[in-house]
């Protein structure tokens, strides 16, 4: 992977690029990959099959860097979601930054339709985390907390400012990465919660219909580009929110 902005580097580790200077600030992350025509899914309903090599390694720095993964439930069932597992490279740059275990993964989930023996929850070396709102079914909440641990913010919908309020102060879980769906990544952003976006362009015109990156947002979002990286005619961007 080489840089392209700011100041050029001919060979970047993914880690490197998207360390922040101070890996323990609270900072909070949207990872996404689109083609060029911003498709967010091929045909088959999934994201997996657009991105690359390169884009897969910026993924695992991602989380690699964060202490909590976020991510909606309808994701966790497209997408067929396990706990968060390290490459060893990748393990030992975690532990260098303080960061002793793996990312624990949150889902974002208000009816708690989850497979609570599943490897997310059985597997897990950091427990899964449910975020969720009062209003969820009793007997659904208690088998997630059987399963993990749960945090409840809102009545009768989930209160995200509420909610990484709770899981940075009640878990520790101070660095987020949101890996969707689109739904969540425009909640987070209508709510003032996202610090930046790192979005993959992926070199691909997707047929058919497709969703947007942010879902549909009630007012436009100016964005601050802070770097540029490319391997294999994938661009990384990452932005600042405004």
């Amino acid at each position: 992977m080489r840089r392209l902005l700011p100041p050029p580097i001919a060979d970047v580790t993914a880690y490197d690029a998207y360390r922040p200077a101070d890996p323990h600030a609270p900072l909070l992350r949207l990872d996404m990959v689109a083609s060029v025509d911003g498709a967010v899914t091929r045909a088959d309903g999934r994201s997996g099959g657009l991105g690359g090599p390169g884009d897969l390694a910026v993924f695992a720095a991602l989380r690699a860097l964060a202490d909590g993964v976020l991510v909606g439930a309808g994701t966790v069932r497209a997408e067929g979601y396990g706990p968060h597992r390290l490459r060893p490279d990748l393990a030992a740059r975690r532990r260098a930054d303080g960061r002793t275990e793996p990312a624990a993964i949150v889902v974002v989930s208000r009816s708690l339709a989850l497979d609570y023996d599943a490897p997310l929850f059985t597997e897990a070396q950091t427990p899964t985390v449910v975020l969720t709102c009062a209003a969820a079914p009793a007997e659904r909440r208690a088998a997630a907390t059987a399963a993990g641990r749960v945090v409840v913010a809102g009545d009768a919908e989930v209160d995200l400012v509420a909610g990484v309020a709770a899981l940075r102060d009640e878990l520790g879980l101070v660095s987020l990465v949101c890996e969707g769906g689109p739904a969540l990544n425009a909640a987070l952003l209508e709510a003032g919660l996202v610090d930046e976006l790192c979005v993959t362009v992926a070199p691909w015109l997707v047929a058919g219909g497709h969703g947007r990156l942010a879902g549909e947002l009630a007012a436009d979002r100016r964005l601050e580009l802070l770097q540029v990286c490319e391997q294999d005619g994938e661009l990384y961007l990452r932005y600042r929110v405004g």
